[in-house]
């Protein structure tokens, strides 16, 4: 399943799952995976990831600022007292994970991660464990379908959805092009979710980097993911109607920046991504 760039030891997950993972061709989860310092990525992930870095030089810090957002995001709702999550467009799940942060501060904490790429499902497979007295789940599922994805036997069976979830859509909206689409696909769960629910988002923004960013677009749409970046205005439309947790709307690393990430030198064009967490009244 795992590719081991140390060892160079490869267990390939069509093995166990069958599902032919294209490994000849490079894919935005295993890039990520590889940008994190994470070994479920191969060569021609790897080709790709160093073009992008050519293109974006703080790619890797990007990345890492945005993974180090997510703990510190998902901490801080277990600190309010959420119990339930479900994280859409989770990609390969390099640990330390969305489940293993959560049911670190409570293990019965409830997870499902969700995607609509048989080649992450394949690795999900292998790479999720829950604790014993919590649930970690994975449902096959693209957020352009918001209805079939929050009613979806995986989710049904593992969150009760009369109950505030935590919600998590971070690297995600960026390869949803349509302002309006991703408008809606948000406004729809917002709408289901019940009340005391919470939003996190992080997204791409050439607010700070234009030039780097366009070229990192164009990179990822010539290895077939198109995308777009979203400027401070379009990024917290997405919150309206929402109460913003302080400090509202920052890039990645100045969210509640913890002294042990050492990202206080990451400036906000280096990130180049925008991080918020919401809660329903």
């Amino acid at each position: 399943m795992i590719s081991d760039r140390k060892t160079g030891d490869r267990r390939p997950a069509e093995q166990e799952t069958g599902i032919d993972l294209q490994l000849d061709r490079p894919h935005s989860a295993r890039m990520y995976d590889y940008y994190l310092g994470g070994y479920t990525n191969f060569p021609a992930d790897r080709e790709a990831a160093g073009k992008a870095i050519t293109a974006f030089p703080s790619a890797l810090v990007a990345a890492r600022a945005n993974r180090r957002f997510m703990h510190r995001s998902t901490r801080c709702l277990t600190s309010l007292g959420m119990t339930q999550f479900l994280d859409i467009g989770t990609g390969i799940p390099t640990s330390p994970n969305l489940h293993e942060i959560a049911q670190r501060a409570d293990p019965s904490a409830r997870v499902v991660y969700a995607d609509n790429d048989p080649i992450v499902l394949a690795h999900a497979a292998a790479l999720l464990h829950s604790t014993p007295e919590g649930r970690t789940a994975y449902a096959p599922g693209d957020v352009t379908d918001p209805a079939a994805l929050l009613h979806s036997p995986d989710v049904r069976r593992t969150l009760d959805l009369d109950r505030p979830v935590a919600l998590s859509l971070n690297a995600l909206l960026h390869f949803v092009p349509g302002a309006q689409e991703a408008h809606d696909i948000v406004e729809y769960f917002k709408k289901e979710l019940a009340p005391g629910s919470t939003l996190t988002i992080t997204h791409l923004t050439g607010d700070f980097d234009p030039e780097s960013i366009d070229r990192l677009v164009q990179i990822y749409k010539a290895a077939g993911t198109p995308g777009t970046s979203r400027t401070l205005s379009e990024f917290t439309a997405f919150f309206a109607g929402w109460t913003l947790l302080e400090p509202g709307v920052t890039p990645t690393q100045r969210w509640r920046p913890d002294p042990e990430d050492n990202l206080g030198g990451i400036t906000d064009a280096e990130a180049s991504c925008y991080a918020a967490v919401a809660r329903k009244p």
